[in-house]
């Protein structure tokens, strides 16, 4: 009896480890999660961040730089050893003895400092930073973009998901039908009244909707690990299951597609232009005057940790770069031909976004057409396929053109889905690019 308990234990552990949990979870909340925690997008803002973080860089040209430092110091070189003893404060008559001025006894200096650099006009600074805050909006608007196209394509993985347990829905309705009608076949072939390659036939049919079936609960699990990967989050033993059915969106759009010049993307790119305008700016005001001041406060003594003399040092400093060997004229050229560049980027990024957008609109409009024809087609099946039934059950048609019938009504309504999803995503892709 406990050999018995512990087999039964082993399967039922063996049993749960092949399970999977399914997780019901709407659009919304799946949506909701995906802001908060998709890898793109962070990587989007962390970018936008970063850019941020550089931007503090340029409060060196308004802040001051201090300095601070201990020194200590032994020589006997006559200059430094009279100039380390002035600066003590401890020169006397004696000193000015020309046989120790020129060979004086070795001198320990112990000197603190402080000293302070404070920028008070640098233009080029000044047009750097403008360019770094222009750098840093650019990035927080593509992070918006990037946050956008991950909603759509979370979208579209979720009418994925909805695709593919509306298929198996359909398949195993299918195979339902099919079972039906083989419990039908059998017993007419036990009577006589078929031939064996009847029964064979639908035999394959079962099978075949096995078959997808399968495949159809492989889609469903490939869909879930993407939504998971999405989400950032671990897929393992378990799968999503949508709340909502993928039902038709239809919508009424406007003939003529128009691009919108506030959309994310394109607004990045024409900002950038601004932050190629400073560069040059900055390239030339490195020839304008430059206004800095300085200055130092300094303590010495011969012993350590004493303090017996201070002085200071204060000022004020205009300077010119008056040429640098072409270095800040290079770099002007080099920001002018990028801003061209960038010119002609934009125009062509401009122009192929508003032929994707045709393009889009079109698809839109075909994939409309194909729902509508897909239904008609579903539409006919079913009618068929009824009316090939009541014939099959008075004796009048063979059962291969009844099953043929049924296969074909399952196809019809496969392809009537399939023709729902891509008009779904064709339009969220519409709306992606619109927006």
């Amino acid at each position: 009896m406990r050999k018995f308990l512990t087999v039964v234990f082993v399967f039922s552990l063996v049993l749960k480890g092949f399970s999977q949990d399914t997780i019901r979870i709407s659009r919304a909340e799946l949506e909701q999660r995906m802001v908060d925690q998709n890898l793109q997008v962070k990587l989007a803002n962390d970018e936008a961040k970063l850019a941020q973080a550089e931007l503090l860089g340029t409060r060196a040209m308004y802040l001051p730089n201090v300095n601070a430092s201990y020194t200590f110091s032994n020589t006997n070189n006559p200059l430094y050893a009279f100039g380390s003893k002035l600066n003590q404060e401890r020169i006397t008559q004696m000193d000015f003895d020309p046989a120790k001025l020129n060979a004086p006894d070795a001198i320990s200096n112990f000197a603190t400092k402080i000293e302070v650099q404070q920028p008070i006009i640098n233009m080029d600074a000044v047009y750097l930073k403008k360019a770094g805050q222009v750098k840093s909006e650019v990035l927080k608007i593509k992070a918006e973009r990037t946050k956008e196209y991950i909603q759509f394509e979370f979208k579209k993985a979720y009418m994925q998901l909805q695709l593919a347990y509306r298929m198996l829905e359909t398949l195993e309705n299918a195979k339902t039908t099919t079972l039906a009608n083989k419990k039908v076949i059998d017993n007419y072939f036990k009577n006589g009244m078929i031939q064996k390659t009847e029964v064979l036939y639908i035999d394959v049919r079962v099978k075949d909707i096995e078959n997808q079936i399968a495949y159809a609960n492989s889609n469903i699990k490939n869909a879930s690990d993407y939504l998971y990967f999405l989400l950032d989050e671990e897929s393992f033993n378990k799968v999503f299951k949508p709340t909502e059915k993928l039902e038709f969106q239809n919508q009424i759009l406007e003939n003529t597609a128009t691009l919108n010049v506030e959309r994310k993307d394109l607004q990045a790119y024409q900002k950038s232009l601004e932050a190629y305008d400073y560069l040059i700016k900055s390239t030339k005001a490195k020839f304008l005057p430059r206004l800095n001041a300085f200055g130092s406060f300094e303590l010495y003594d011969n012993k350590f940790a004493q303090f017996g003399a201070n002085g200071y040092l204060a000022g004020v400093q205009l300077s010119w770069n008056v040429f640098d060997g072409l270095k800040a004229k290079s770099e002007q050229e080099k920001y002018k031909a990028e801003l061209t560049k960038a010119q002609t980027e934009i125009t062509q990024y401009n122009r192929q976004s508003q032929l994707e957008l045709n393009k889009a609109n079109r698809q839109l409009q075909d994939a409309e057409n194909k729902v509508n024809l897909t239904k008609l087609a579903l539409e006919q099946s079913k009618e068929a396929y009824r009316i090939r039934k009541n014939r099959y059950d008075q004796g009048l048609e063979k059962s291969s053109d009844l099953l043929m019938s049924e296969t074909t009504m399952s196809q019809k309504d496969l392809e009537y889905q399939q023709a729902i999803f891509e008009y779904n995503v064709a339009l969220e892709y519409y709306k992606f690019l619109k927006q």
